[in-house]
Formats: structure tokens, sequence, C-alpha cells
């Protein structure tokens, strides 16, 4: 989920009504129709998922992973990964770094038009780092100021975007891939436009959204499809009979349901998710604020049994508050920090003054089947320690606005996403006076060890400040954290390529082909 950045009370307010109002968004026709023309459905994908975009600004700090996903095809920052994590050249065609991290400077690329026919300009550059920096996105409060410079010696008739950092900072690239909208939009929620891939030719909440080609995209070749209508569906069973059936041709879907899926009728391509799936413990609520409870939970939980059971054994145990794909940082001896042991568990939760057990309510977003199923064998699990587990099911806007928002909850079971492919986009949620840090962890020695990462100019010296911050949070039992969830994505056989992952949560429509 992914992470996801608070900015004011009153935009927070605006978006999430905005998923509560049924009803259709039709893209202003000044935007479609110098794009779409008369585009065929020839080659076309038929895309489900289970949660709708809270938001289709790209300016907008909150979203949901899935919404995030499909402005990944929409939107482009200046610059993006790769499939490997590499971050390349975007709407940028060069950048330079320089003075050890304190400033950086891009030079735009030729032709870049947004989705309403436009030349991307600096001006909408600058623009979207202040509305992003404005908005609170992580990272962006080290931004000293964006500017537009003119370069003699480079060349005087391409002007430069200049970022000044507030204090030097080598790994500020990564957070450089937020999207990139027109100055001159007024209303980017409504009409979003961007530069990337495909265009949002409408979007019917409850329903779909539409995403058409944009046959001016810089990348030449891409995209592939003509169309993708992505079709919302309320949850996985309704998922699998679309699948089933036909009217959906590809959706991400996890180890539980795989077995359910002919493997005769789909073509099945692994990916992990990205994300830190974990039972998030309020650190602020009795009696999880004591981090002997913490660790009691932590011991009496079988994380192999619980991958094994909900998840049909298809996930990589993490341990750790980092996904263990981010190999150079991920701390490798967290794997198994605790491993399961009642007798230890029992003892810890004795000395804390809970030898009877208490009573522990499990907030969970029911439109996410794989977060409902680990919380039932946690609760199974947490039994044996006398705990009396008891799940709440609430729906996703709840989960945001009573969870996320307000931190009124005992436990929950969610994945934290990443909004870029650096470490930062995991750990920095643990600060102690972060917006999102919603478990409420507070702690003195990891607020100092990972500002000094930020600021840390040797790699290897970096690195080692991000295992110890995530040592820290793992010796304080922050939460309990289960693993990267091993997904599928699975396309109707035969009939679709070209399926790419990343080291971020989402899909790539613009390289998936039609045969």
């Amino acid at each position: 989920m992914k992470k996801e950045c608070l900015s004011s009370t009153i935009l927070y307010k605006k978006f999430l009504a905005f998923i509560l109002i049924a009803y259709t968004v039709f893209l202003p026709a000044s935007c479609r129709k110098q794009k779409s023309g008369d585009i065929s459905a020839k080659a076309e994908l038929r895309y489900g998922l289970t949660t709708e975009p809270v938001t289709l600004d790209p300016l907008n700090p909150f979203n949901t992973a899935d919404g995030r996903s499909i402005l990944f095809n929409v939107f482009e920052g200046l610059v993006k990964p790769t499939p490997t994590g590499k971050l390349i050249p975007a709407a940028a065609e060069s950048y330079r770094i320089e003075q050890n991290g304190l400033i950086y400077i891009f030079t735009l690329r030729q032709g870049v038009l947004f989705h309403n026919g436009e030349t991307l300009r600096p001006e909408d550059v600058v623009f979207s780092l202040n509305m992003a920096k404005k908005a609170a996105f992580p990272g962006f409060d080290r931004i000293e100021e964006a500017e537009i410079v003119v370069n003699p010696a480079e060349d005087p008739e391409r002007p430069e975007i200049r970022i000044r950092l507030k204090e030097p900072d080598p790994e500020f690239l990564p957070y450089l891939t937020v999207g990139l909208a027109p100055e001159n939009n007024p209303d980017r929620e409504k009409n979003p436009i961007g530069s990337g891939p495909f265009i949002i030719e409408n979007y019917t909440p409850q329903k779909s959204l539409v995403l058409i080609k944009n046959p001016d995209y810089w990348q030449n070749g891409l995209p592939a499809l003509d169309r993708v209508t992505i079709i919302f569906v309320s949850d996985n069973d309704a998922l699998l009979t679309g699948l089933r059936g036909g009217n959906i041709e590809g959706a991400a879907v996890t180890g539980a349901l795989l077995p359910q899926l002919d493997p005769k009728d789909f073509d099945i391509f692994p990916w992990y998710s990205n994300t830190v799936q974990l039972m998030a413990l309020n650190n602020a609520q009795k009696p999880l604020d004591d981090v002997l409870v913490r660790k009691a939970i932590n011991y009496a939980l079988d994380i192999p049994l619980i991958i094994e059971t909900a998840f049909y054994g298809k996930g990589e145990a993490s341990g750790s508050p980092l996904i263990p794909g981010l190999k150079d940082v991920y701390n490798e001896s967290l794997r198994d920090p605790y491993p399961h042991n009642i007798e230890k568990a029992k003892s810890y939760l004795a000395e804390a003054g809970y030898k009877d057990g208490f009573p522990l309510e499990i907030t969970v977003p029911s439109n996410y089947t794989m977060h409902v199923d680990t919380a039932q064998v946690i609760v199974n699990q947490l039994a044996d320690l006398g705990v009396n587990g008891t799940i709440k099911l609430v729906d996703w806007a709840t989960w945001l606005s009573e969870v996320y928002r307000n931190r009124k909850y005992q436990a929950t079971i969610i994945s934290l996403d990443a909004n870029n492919v650096s470490p930062r986009s995991f750990l920095s949620r643990y600060l102690s006076e972060d917006g999102v840090n919603f478990i409420n962890f507070k702690n003195p020695a990891f607020d100092l060890f990972y500002n000094m990462a930020l600021v840390e100019s040797n790699e290897a010296r970096r690195i080692s400040l991000y295992m110890d911050c995530q040592a820290i949070i793992s010796e304080n039992a922050a939460s309990v954290y289960i693993q990267d969830i091993l997904g599928f994505r699975a396309f109707a056989g035969g009939r679709f390529g070209g399926v790419v992952n990343y080291p971020l949560y989402v899909i790539d429509f613009s390289t998936i082909y039609r045969k």
C-alpha cells in the first residue's frame, strides 16, 4: 500500500469522497479526440482488478497499489525504472548529479507530448515537482528549489531543470519517477493528462477504466496494445468467474487461487508482488505498546505455516520491513528473526503481565481475500498463546480512513508497497513523526540511523545504516513481517506475450502484445 505520505486533511477528504461517489467520469472531449481518433480494438486486453484507484491524479500521494499500477501506464517522470530496478531517463533525455548529490540537473527529451497534444515544457516539470513537494510526497521535503536554467556551455536553446536539495543526497533519483502533469490543467482528477504510453479514455467507478494507445508516445514501438479495458470486480470469486468465463483475459492471482485455474486454458507468469505483507501492530495501543507483548505475538506465529496454508506455499518469508528483492540492502539475518516457539511466546506474555492472554481485534480490508485468509490462520495460531483474536472486516475506504489515516485499530493485515525502487520507500514510514507511520513506531535510534543514511555519500556505509534500521525495527518487534507474496499473472492461454515484471507493484501494459 504501497505508501503513501499524507497531505492536508482537506485534500484527503476530497479524494476519499471521490471513491465513495458512484458516477461515471467522462474525460473532456478536448483531451480525448486529439489522440484517440478511430483506434481499432483488434489488439485489446480485458484485465481484472479487485481494487480501484483512490485518485487519478499523479500528484496526489494517496492511492491504492492497483491505482498506482494503472497510473504507471499513463504518466511518466523524469526517470523510470527498468525491470531490473535500474533507473533510466524517461521524460528527461539526460541528467547529471553535481556537488556530491546536492544538485540534480535534467535536460528534457525533445518531442515528448502530453495526451492533449501539447509539448512537455520545463515549466510543467517545475510545476509537477513543486506540487509533489506541497502534497508531501516521500523525499520531496528535501528539495530546496526546482528551477529552469539556461546553460550556454551545453545548449542555450534547451533550458535545463535544476533541482537543488537542502542537503546532499546521492540517492534522491528514485523519487523523480513521480508522474509529470501539465501546468495548465486545472482538474487533474477528472481530466488526467499524462505523457505515458496510454491515455485514460473513460472511467466508470465500480465498473471499468479504459486505456487507449497513445500514438505519439516517444518510445517507438510501444505500446503494442490498442486498448486495455480494466474491469473492476468485487472480490476474487468474481475475478475467477470472469477469467474462466472469458470476460476477463488477464489478472493477478495468488497461489491460493492458482489451483482453481485450468493450466490448459491459461498462461501463468510468476511474479513477486514486491510488497511486504505484515500484521501491523499499533504500537500506541495497549497492550501492543509493550515490546514484550509484540515479541510474544511474533514468536507465537508460524510464518512458514501461514504461507503454506493461506498461499499454498507460494511466498518468500521476509522477517524485515524491506522486501528480499532489494538484495543489496535487505538484511538477510532477519529472514527468520522470531522462529515459532510457543513456550517462549508464553514466557514473554507472562513477563508483560498477560499470563491469561488478552483480546485482539484484527481489522482487515474485505476486498483483499489473501489478507482475510491470512488473518484466519493467525487467529487460530494466536489461540495457542491464549490471545483471543477476532477479525473485523471493513471496506477499503473505511480501512484507509480509520486504520491508515486515523490509526484507530489494534492490528491489521495488509501489504505495504513502495513508490520507487529505493529502500527509503519502505523504511521512511517508521520515522517517529512521519505522516504515514500508522504503526506508531517511535524509536530515537532508528530516527538517527535513518537520517544518517540520507546524507551518507559512501554507499557501503549507507547500506550498513539501512541494515541497522531494519535490525532496530525487528529487535523492537514493531510488527509481524510475513512475506513478499509470490503472485501469478494469469492470461488467456496462447493469446498474450510480453509480460514484464518490475521491482515495484506495477503492471506495464505497454510491453504486452496480443498474439
